[in-house]
């Protein structure tokens, strides 16, 4: 089992050349076929009437959203000419409306093994690299892999994407970290070992005895070398000590669940999933 058909949606040129470029080199280092989207995102507010003046407004708001999307096509073509010629992809240009912006990412999200795209926060970034996250994991059901906006640059770091060497999966018994583990499978085999993280376990529950063992005998059922670190909260933030663990260990990958809480309460609140993407050094690949 591999992966084999990947996606990367471009909402922005300024971020193609890193997710393009990370999801072109998973995609020959898996022999798997890359689809990317470029889309333009049209504003106007439906269910307005846009009669006179705001027809017009609504006329400008859908060719901007046509130039964003041409523009978004051009910036991907430009990275996909620098990577080898053995990759096979396809490139689609697409224009949704606000209130349909995540169907048109779920429904292209839902057929195809895995979803790469650029950290969704930090300057320069807007809503739609959340939303387009977030459309990726809730409708599309497919697994997210998230790289740092800089990866372009890093050579190692490309490399490692299809064959790490040292994952981190961070475990705290919830469906969807073991969504995200068995998602990341393919990578998991190709690992020299992964380390089954658990940050202040329950004192109470099916692990209380033995933290992330059940998860452990799993992956090594399946090939994986594999091992548990359970770790004390020394932090204030549970990814203060993910993140501190993983530069210890030198893990090139982070494997974890997406939005355990309502994503709402993430928005208002923070959560791990934010909090981890925000200050991700390495790649983190999520599923909900």
């Amino acid at each position: 089992m591999g992966f084999k058909s990947i996606l990367t949606v471009v909402t922005d040129p300024a971020t193609a050349e890193a997710s393009v470029t990370a999801a072109a080199r998973l995609a020959l280092g898996c022999d798997a076929h890359l689809d990317v989207l470029a889309l333009g995102v049209d504003q106007a507010q439906i269910g307005y009437s846009y009669l006179g003046a705001g027809a017009l407004l609504a006329d400008y708001s859908l060719e901007e959203a046509e130039t964003e999307a041409r523009a978004a096509a051009k910036a991907a073509e430009a990275a996909l000419r620098e990577i080898d010629p053995a990759l096979r992809w396809g490139l689609d240009t697409a224009v949704a409306e606000m209130g349909g912006l995540t169907a048109v990412i779920g429904n292209a999200a839902s057929f195809v093994d895995v979803v790469v795209q650029a950290r969704p926060y930090g300057q320069g970034q807007t809503y739609r690299a959340e939303a387009a996250v977030e459309a990726a994991l809730f409708e599309g059901r497919s697994p997210v892999l998230i790289v740092p906006g800089d990866i372009a640059g890093n050579a190692a770091m490309l490399e490692s994407l299809s064959a790490p060497k040292r994952v981190l999966l961070a475990w705290n018994q919830s469906a969807e970290a073991l969504a995200a583990a068995k998602a990341a499978l393919p990578l998991l085999k190709l690992a020299d070992l992964v380390d089954v993280t658990v940050v202040d376990p329950p004192q109470r529950g099916p692990e209380r005895s033995d933290p992330g063992g059940l998860l452990c005998q799993y992956l090594v059922r399946h090939g994986i070398k594999a091992q548990v670190s359970v770790l004390a909260k020394t932090a204030p933030k549970v990814s203060e000590v993910l993140a501190r663990h993983a530069r210890d260990e030198g893990c090139d990958l982070m494997v974890m669940g997406a939005y355990g809480h309502s994503r709402l309460r993430e928005a208002v609140l923070g959560g791990a999933t934010r909090a981890v993407l925000e200050g991700a050094e390495i790649p983190v690949l999520m599923a909900h």
